[in-house]
């Protein structure tokens, strides 16, 4: 017998509820799998989107990437091809019907080794600019979402099964409305896959002082095909991607390291204590000492209903 569709969201919905029992971002057992829920809307909360899927089952949210907002709710999903860093917001969500939504990180290796096989079946697909998209579920990924979660119940099957069903969920992804993003991240030629080779070096050296010629030489792109692409697929530039890397990080050093605003500054990359804190009120609203201070009286404020969180997925 078939099973409705609303059956399958209400199954999804319930199987999230279930290993998320309270507020907050949970890890399961599965590598890559994480489980979220939020009782009531939020305030902004900045971090950094790993290639995943994000699938919301209940409720609705905000990503802000660079100038653009993506905008997904139940029954949608967020691809995430290329590591960015987003600020977010839960728009939807009350305490009798709460946010509820899954992530798994997606094992760009993975797309690779399956890319032959859907173009031989499919053809090529159109390049696709951004390096994030909202798109509908299909039911058939609906479906292998729910199977992946059911695993956390059996978890004797999890060695044998979920490298099948993780297979089966990189497929559905290829052969969906949003395919291209990921086929050009895996193609090794591609202007995508050097991007995301570029902002893989940024993120591990964001600290240092940027010299866009020898980022260009290291991802073999001239300065300006550099800046075009980058541009393209993550809606900000190399400066302003290492930028928003270095704002995050030193709000979360002054948030769970809690070091001050100058050292905090210093230890990302600002030589002038003015720049950051004219820099960080520009990204965050306000200048460091007073957002940290909302933040951690907003944190105090909400240990027995939910925290702020600085990333998700």
């Amino acid at each position: 017998m078939t099973i409705s569709r609303t059956q399958s969201s209400r199954e999804l919905a319930d199987l999230i509820a279930r290993f998320a029992t309270e507020d907050g971002d949970h890890p399961t057992i599965i590598p890559g799998l994480s489980v979220h829920r939020r009782s009531a809307t939020g305030v902004k909360a900045c971090g950094s989107y790993k290639p995943s899927l994000a699938l919301i089952a209940q409720g609705a949210k905000e990503v802000l990437l660079g100038d653009n907002i993506y905008r997904y709710g139940g029954a949608d999903y967020l691809l995430t091809a290329i590591d960015l860093p987003v600020t977010t917001q839960i728009v939807e969500a009350t305490t009798e019907k709460p946010y509820l939504s899954m992530t798994f990180q997606i094992d760009t290796a993975r797309i690779a080794g399956l890319v032959e096989l859907v173009e031989k079946q499919t053809g090529s697909a159109a390049p696709s600019a951004r390096g994030m998209e909202v798109s509908v579920v299909t039911p058939e990924l609906q479906d292998t979402a729910i199977r992946l979660l059911r695993l956390l119940d059996r978890e004797a099957d999890i060695p044998a099964l979920l490298p099948l069903i993780e297979q089966e969920l990189v497929y559905r992804l290829l052969t969906g409305p949003e395919s291209g993003r990921l086929r050009q991240i895996a193609m090794a030629d591609s202007q995508s896959y050097q991007v995301s080779r570029a902002c893989a070096w940024l993120k591990e050296h964001y600290a240092r002082p940027l010299k866009i010629e020898e980022l260009a030489n290291r991802v073999s792109m001239s300065v300006s095909s550099l800046h075009h692409h980058f541009k393209s697929i993550t809606a900000m530039s190399p400066m302003q991607y290492q930028k928003q890397l270095r704002l995050q990080e030193a709000r979360r050093l002054m948030l769970e390291e809690m070091l001050d605003a100058g050292s905090a500054g210093h230890q990302v990359g600002y030589d002038s204590q003015s720049q950051f804190s004219r820099e960080y009120a520009r990204q965050f609203g306000e200048p460091p000492l007073r957002d940290v201070g909302r933040v951690r009286r907003s944190l105090l404020d909400r240990l027995t209903g939910g925290v702020e969180m600085l990333s998700e997925g």
